[in-house]
């Protein structure tokens, strides 16, 4: 008796270990520019083998993920580029959640890359925008016809040939980065605006660093 309550107390232990490591995979689908939400048809699977498949017809999504394994998320929606977003369980928060929303581009629309980061005034991408820049990749790789144009802007302030050139060699290693996942160099074209074409003209610290962006503009699908 007493060696059978031992191994229902270390099988109810097991059950809550395993248990605990349960995490959820959850999120928005919305639109890029209003941040409402879509009603879209959702496909995820896990990453790249595809072992695990599920759908959701929803403006949100919510699934359990085990283990290492990665996740993509597919949200086609009428009007729309078809978003994507990656999953990654190191990406855990304190509520053994990974939130990952899907921003949708309208077709037609211009949108700013807004978690693409580069050193303070240099060209070099920081290694935190690589998660948003492959799922731009799987994004590509799902519209197999998507041609889309990087459009480089800095702030007005300084001098303006060097703003051209430095916005200019941002979209240039943007482009090489997505051409180093196996996107067709031919489906990114590039353009520098410099400070040209500010979004405030305000000369604050906070109107600069809006103004310093680089924006992806859909030119085919």
């Amino acid at each position: 008796m007493k060696q059978l309550c031992i191994w229902m107390i270390l099988a109810q232990s097991i059950s809550g270990m395993a248990q605990s490591k349960e995490i959820t995979a959850q999120g928005k689908v919305m639109d890029a520019i209003t941040k409402k939400g879509i009603k879209a048809k959702i496909f995820y699977k896990s990453y790249p083998t595809g072992s695990i498949t599920g759908r959701f017809n929803d403006s949100t999504f919510s699934f359990p993920i085990f283990g290492s394994s990665k996740y993509q998320i597919t949200a086609d929606a009428e009007g729309y580029i078809t978003g994507t977003a990656l999953v990654d369980p190191k990406d855990i928060d304190a509520n053994s959640q990974v939130v990952r929303d899907i921003l949708m581009t309208r077709k037609g629309e211009t949108i700013r890359l807004d978690h693409l980061i580069f050193e303070q005034g240099k060209a070099i991408i920081n290694p935190k925008s690589f998660t948003s820049l492959d799922e731009l990749v799987v994004m590509m790789k799902e519209n197999t016809r998507l041609v889309i144009q990087l459009e480089g802007h800095t702030d007005n302030q300084g001098n303006s040939k060097a703003n051209m050139d430095l916005s200019q060699d941002r979209v240039d290693n943007v482009k090489k980065y997505l051409a180093s996942k196996g996107i067709d160099k031919d489906r990114v074209k590039t353009k520098a605006f410099g400070g040209t074409q500010p979004l405030l003209n305000a000369n604050t610290p906070e109107a600069r660093a809006l103004n310093r962006r680089v924006e992806m503009r859909v030119l085919k699908d």
